[in-house]
Parts: structure tokens; sequence; C-alpha cells
């Protein structure tokens, strides 16, 4: 097959980087941390994190950042900690994913219509990242999002995922207070509002398995 001078002058359009590179200079302290897990424990993953599922899922889920013993150890979100025990089961309860979820990268499950993404790629000391590394991480959020082309419905788990959302979204906190089971309209899109799925939240009684399966059912609804 021949192609014209002009077909062969157009450059491609390259989609953006939905995930950092293994070695993402871009977070000093979480640079640092990362090559101390890696010297402790060279059989994890300790790499920024991918997200999980496909690109034309209409529901995006977003967490806080990569658990030290869960993704960080395994390289897939919520997988291989608690939160991930409570995400899956709800996942395979409401249809957005099949197979059975046995808490490691090669469990065949598969996500159905949705996709899992965090607003930190690394793990950060204490699970705690600090702001500057929210903003700096949120051009990879931004990129799942662009790369989403029937994106309709978004999960934020947590008050820093809600926060790092509103920004691509283009609402103002102000516009979309973070409350469990809000639901905020962003133009073609709505944000679900979730305490997240930390053991911490469920241990305490501040996120109960029906507050979080609420949250699923009204999504479930929204897009049938």
């Amino acid at each position: 097959m021949t192609t014209s001078r002009s077909e062969a002058a157009r450059p491609s359009r390259q989609l953006p980087t939905v995930v950092p590179d293994r070695d993402c200079p871009l977070c000093p302290r979480l640079v640092a941390f990362r090559e101390a897990n890696r010297a402790r424990e060279p059989l994890w993953h300790n790499a920024p994190v991918a997200p999980f599922g496909d690109i034309k899922a209409r529901l995006l889920i977003v967490g806080l950042a990569p658990g030290m013993q869960g993704a960080n150890r395994t390289g897939r979100p919520f997988t291989g900690d608690y939160a991930g025990d409570l995400l899956y089961a709800t996942l395979l309860e409401y249809g957005f994913a099949k197979g059975t979820y046995q808490a490691r990268p090669d469990d065949g499950l598969k996500l159905i219509d949705c996709r899992i993404a965090n607003a930190v790629h690394c793990v950060p000391p204490q699970n705690k990242p600090l702001p500057a590394e929210i903003n700096t991480c949120r051009q990879f959020l931004v990129a799942n999002l662009e790369t989403m082309p029937r994106l309709r419905a978004i999960i934020a788990l947590g008050r820093i995922a809600h926060d790092s959302v509103l920004k691509p979204l283009k609402l103002k906190a102000s516009q979309a207070p973070f409350g469990h089971g809000a639901v905020h309209q962003a133009g073609a899109f709505k944000l679900y509002d979730s305490y997240h799925c930390s053991r911490y939240n469920t241990n305490t009684g501040v996120l109960t398995p029906d507050m979080f399966r609420s949250v699923f059912a009204k999504v479930k609804a929204d897009l049938d």
C-alpha cells in the first residue's frame, strides 16, 4: 500500500503518558524512598504503579497512592492489602469485574467497564504524599482522563483523590465539597465521592461495607 506525501508528512498523534517511568525522578523524597525499598525488598515492584483496566471504560476509580504492602509490592492497584479486598469484592458484586480476586496480579481478575488509577503513582512514606508530590503527579491523572474516550463516571476514594480530580474537571472546591456519597456534575462527567476503603476507616466505623456498596450501586444505576 502506498502512502501519499501529505499522509507521510502528517504527524501522528501521541497519547499522553498515563504512568511515570519506572525510575521517574520528579519527586526527590519518593525517589529516595523507592531506592530504599528496592534495596530492602528487591523482588517487589517498587516503582510507579500503572492504571488497571481498559481505557475504553466508562468508570474511573481514583485512589490515593500505592500501599506499601499492596500495589507497591504487587504492581497492580489495590492488590495485596485490605483496601483491595473490599474494593474488588464490591466491583465483583456490581459487575465491574469478573473472575476471582486472589490478591496477586496474575489471578486472572478482569475489570469490566472500569479502570483504576491513583492520584500519586509511587508509594509515599507513611502513606502520606506531600502537596507538592500530589501536584507533580497530577499530570498523569490528567492523562488518564484525556485517554478515556467513553469516560462518564469518576469515583474518588478519599479527599486527596477528590481534590486531585477537581482541577482537571475544572471544578472549584466550593462548588464540589467532599463528602461520602456526594455526587458532583462536571460537564459530561459525574464525580462520586467515597471515604477511602482503608482498614483504618473500616476498623473505626468511618466506612462500612454497606456505605461503600451504596456508592457503587448509585454509579451502576446511573450508567445503566
